[in-house]
């Protein structure tokens, strides 16, 4: 008994993957929809090179810092611990109790948290609600799009909860505030 194959397939195969390709490019489309005027919001290509980086050291077995993955992704140049963003920002960059998309979230030290820690806003979801991406909140990992609700008496993100899993909000901590990245700063 004899086979026979059919080469119809391979031959609509590079067809496929082109339609694969042109539908893809919709997915991965800049989040700008929560971006304030005049801000594009976050950068693709700052943010998949922070990706990068934070793979290339983990396969090197080296730590990942949420200082140096929100540098990369935001763009805001500042150098030190995250507990001293707030202040060095002062001055340089403008400073804002509301989130942005591509801002830098500033969350002030504690005694479990001592050197502070920050991340970047993805998503501003609703007046109480923005996803955030950042590196380090579990150890040496990047976590993207982790949910992060006010908890603040006043409404003004001074304190929030972090989904630390899926519909699970960790305790409280205190923010300084959002840092905008140059392209935000409106003069």
């Amino acid at each position: 008994m004899t086979t026979r194959t059919s080469r119809t397939g391979w031959r609509a195969a590079p067809f496929l993957c082109v339609a694969a390709l042109a539908l893809s490019a919709c997915a991965g489309a800049p989040r700008t929809e929560d971006a304030p005027q005049g801000f594009g919001g976050i950068d693709p290509a700052r943010e998949a090179m922070a990706l990068r980086e934070a793979a290339s050291l983990r396969a090197k077995g080296q730590r990942v810092w949420c200082v140096p993955f929100a540098r990369n992704v935001s763009g805001i140049n500042i150098r030190g611990n995250a507990h001293t963003w707030w202040g060095k920002a002062s001055g340089t960059f403008d400073q804002s109790r509301t989130p942005a998309v591509g801002a830098v979230m500033s969350f002030r030290s504690t005694s479990s948290m001592p050197l502070g820690h920050i991340a970047v806003v993805s998503k501003v979801v609703s007046k109480d609600r923005i996803l955030i991406d950042h590196a380090n909140w579990h150890r040496d990992k990047v976590s993207q799009n982790m949910a992060v609700i006010d908890v603040s008496a006043k409404g003004d993100w001074s304190s929030v909860r972090l989904e630390t899993n899926p519909d699970a909000f960790g305790g409280v901590y205190p923010v300084n505030g959002f840092i905008l990245p140059p392209e935000a700063d409106q003069g």
